[in-house]
């Protein structure tokens, strides 16, 4: 026998909780194989199997947290030994057959367990519920109506029901406009799974394309609830905290990227043939930012009591929207990397992420932190700071509109334009306007300027 044990996930992390159980009981499993999802309060992650054999016990039930070190099932040799999943609903034996029961009967015909009362029409006797595993099997119960078969007790939902999935899979169906009463689910028992609301909304869309003038796909979410994600919670509070603990404001200045969008017209086909990645704005972007912190240490610091420490690096982190919430992976020494090799880092760093692939470490030590804003087509916001970090840059949607400009002959003329809106927040405890309205410029500066031939790497 084997423990699978929850490991270590990260300097700070000390629980997890199981998401979904990839395998159940009685499941043939090979070494390194994976067994189960973990949710945590830094990146989720597979637990694989650290033997090859049969899964002869699984001890905690998905949505369940357990500590770092907690024995999460158990695999051996030979056939099962135990129970299937405890996250799945446990199998009820089916009632033992009875003869009709008349109303004169007054008592069961046994001390037993009695079935739930959701399992009995109208009961005589006091019903409990049995605990939740491994439920008893029901003896026949006397009740005043017409001769009935005892029902199987049920105390949880059923794998088919589309109430009984993870926050993963609803956050997927509510993203996708996924009815999940509507689905079929392919896993254990019925279950619902990505795999089953992806298909589902690939099909959707395919038949929605055929007529334009359908109507827009209403979320399955609508009228329901569920509870928060602990991937969730964690933002709730850390978002709550950064702005009870810090004087947050935020600056907005617009940038004239047409000489980028020059360059990257004109090099990204050669870049994706040399690098294999798409070339978009957002390496740009994160250079130019990451250049500027080198003369501006007060954007790129932390308040620690009444100290402020200015960091000897710049680590961006930058936001990726996944279906469990926001996460974002770290991007070390920024400021002496290309353009190839940002382009690489965020493709690679973001779909490991989507994918619950990064490792605890990759989404630690930012000391600064760019989003995308523009990626949903928002013009700008004002994003929250990322305790310890003392700022955070958004970067607009890119787009084409009137401008004023000069020309040849210094002349004022209007013309068509690729115009961008950067919004710096940050801490006013530590950081003054003035502090930030010259960062932005020197930001400004960089990417109006758009000379980035000698940044490219390829």
């Amino acid at each position: 026998m084997a423990d699978v044990v929850l490991p270590a996930l990260g300097e700070s992390v000390t629980e997890g909780t199981v998401t979904r159980w990839l395998k159940k009981v009685g499941d043939s499993v090979s070494v390194d194989e994976p067994l189960v999802e973990i949710s945590t309060d830094k990146v989720d992650t597979e637990i694989p199997s650290p033997v090859a054999g049969v899964i002869q016990q699984i001890l905690v039930k998905e949505d369940e947290t357990v500590a770092v070190g907690a024995v999460l099932a158990v695999v051996g040799d030979g056939a099962a030994v135990s129970t299937p999943p405890a996250a799945a609903p446990a199998p009820v034996a089916p009632a033992a057959p009875q003869t009709p029961i008349t109303p004169a009967a007054p008592v069961v015909s046994s001390p037993v367990v009695p079935a739930p009362v959701s399992a009995i029409a109208t009961p005589v006797v006091p019903a409990q519920v049995a605990p939740p595993a491994p439920p008893a099997p029901v003896a026949p119960v006397a009740v005043p109506a017409a001769p009935v078969m005892a029902a199987p007790a049920q105390t949880m939902t059923s794998d088919s029901d589309p109430n009984y999935v993870t926050p993963i899979v609803r956050k997927l169906a509510s993203d996708l406009g996924v009815n999940l009463a509507n689905v079929q689910g392919s896993g254990v028992g019925g279950r619902i799974r990505k795999e089953d609301v992806e298909a589902f909304g690939k099909q959707a869309s395919a038949v929605q394309s055929v007529s334009v003038s359908a109507p827009a796909t209403t979320s399955a979410l609508r009228g329901t609830k569920e509870p928060m994600t602990r991937l969730r919670r964690v933002l709730a509070e850390r978002a709550v905290a950064s702005m009870q603990q810090t004087a947050q404001l935020t600056s907005v200045v617009e940038v004239d990227v047409t000489n980028v969008a020059n360059l990257r017209d004109k090099i990204k086909n050669d870049f994706l043939t040399k690098t294999g990645v798409k070339l978009s704005f957002m390496p740009f972007f994160t250079l130019a930012a990451a250049e500027a912190l080198r003369a501006h240490p007060k954007i790129n610091s932390s308040a620690e009591g009444d100290q402020i420490v200015y960091h000897d690096g710049e680590n961006i982190a930058f936001a990726v929207d996944t279906d469990r919430g926001l996460l974002t992976p770290v991007i070390r020494d920024t400021a002496s990397l290309s353009i190839a090799q940002l382009a690489k880092q965020i493709a690679d760093l973001a779909d490991r992420t989507r994918s619950n692939q990064l490792k605890p470490d990759e989404l630690s030590g930012g000391t600064f932190t760019v989003t995308n804003t523009g990626s949903r087509g928002a013009l700008f916001d004002t994003p929250v700071v990322f305790l310890p970090q003392s700022a955070i840059l958004g970067t607009g949607i890119v787009t084409k509109r009137p401008a004023v400009v000069l020309d040849a002959s210094g002349n004022e003329a209007i013309a068509i334009r690729s115009m961008v809106y950067l919004a710096l927040s940050y801490d006013h405890r530590i950081i003054d306007g003035a502090d930030a309205a010259r960062y932005l410029t020197d930001v400004k500066k960089r990417l109006e300027d758009g000379r980035f031939e000698a940044n490219l790497g390829i």
